[in-house]
C-alpha cells in the first residue's frame, strides 16, 4: 500500500477551492517556494518549459484589466465576459500565472505543456500540504500578448493555468470518483 510521510492522504485531501481567508495574504517566499517545487516535475528533454509570474495587491486588478483588453482586441466573449474577467483574479489574495515555453519540434511541444501541468500538480499539492486552497483555472485566451508582457513571459510562451492562491477558510466537498479500471497484460 502506497503512504509516504501522508502523500496519500495530501493528494486526497487536495481540493480545488476557493474558500479562502481574504485578509491574509500569501508570502511571496511561500509561493517561490511552490514554483521550486513545481519544477522538479517529470521533463524528459530537461527543456525546462515552466513560466511563473505572481499577481498579489492591485498587481490582480492589472491583471484582470489587461487580460479584459487582450479578449477584446482579440474580438473573444462578450461586454459581460470581459467585465467578469477583469475583476475575477481579485477572488484569492495570489494569482499565480504559469506560462509554458514553446518548442519547435512538434513532440516536444506537447510534451512541454505536459511537463507544466505536471509541475501546476505539483505546486498544488505543495499548497496543499501548508494550508493554502489552490485552484486551477483555464484563461480566455492562452496566448493574450499583452497578459504575456505584464509577466515578463516571451511572446511565444502560451499560459497553462492560472492558479488562485489563499489561505484555506472552509473545506471543499470531496467529489465522488469512478472505479478505477487497469488493463494488466502479462505475456
Amino acid at each position: 500500500m502506497i503512504d509516504s510521510e501522508g502523500l496519500r492522504e495530501v493528494i486526497r485531501s487536495r481540493r480545488t477551492s476557493m474558500f479562502v481567508d481574504q485578509t491574509r495574504d500569501v508570502p511571496v517566499s511561500v509561493v517561490e517556494e511552490l514554483c521550486e517545487l513545481a519544477t522538479w516535475a517529470p521533463n524528459h528533454k530537461k527543456t525546462w518549459p515552466w513560466r511563473f509570474a505572481l499577481f498579489t495587491g492591485e498587481g490582480r486588478s492589472r491583471l484582470g484589466e489587461t487580460m479584459a483588453a487582450d479578449m477584446a482586441h482579440a474580438e473573444f466573449g462578450d461586454d459581460a465576459k470581459r467585465t467578469k474577467t477583469a475583476g475575477k483574479y481579485l477572488r484569492t489574495p495570489a494569482t499565480l500565472v504559469v506560462g509554458c515555453e514553446p518548442h519547435p519540434n512538434d513532440m516536444l511541444h506537447r510534451e512541454n505543456r505536459d511537463a507544466v501541468a505536471a509541475a501546476i500538480q505539483n505546486l498544488m499539492l505543495g499548497a496543499t500540504s501548508i494550508g493554502l486552497a489552490s485552484f486551477w483555472s483555464t484563461p480566455a485566451l492562452t496566448r493574450p500578448p499583452a497578459v504575456l508582457d505584464l509577466c515578463g513571459f516571451h511572446r511565444d510562451d502560451r499560459i497553462v493555468g492560472i492558479i488562485y492562491l489563499g489561505w484555506a477558510d472552509g473545506i471543499a466537498p470531496v467529489p465522488e470518483r469512478p472505479q478505477v479500471e487497469v488493463a494488466h497484460i502479462d505475456g
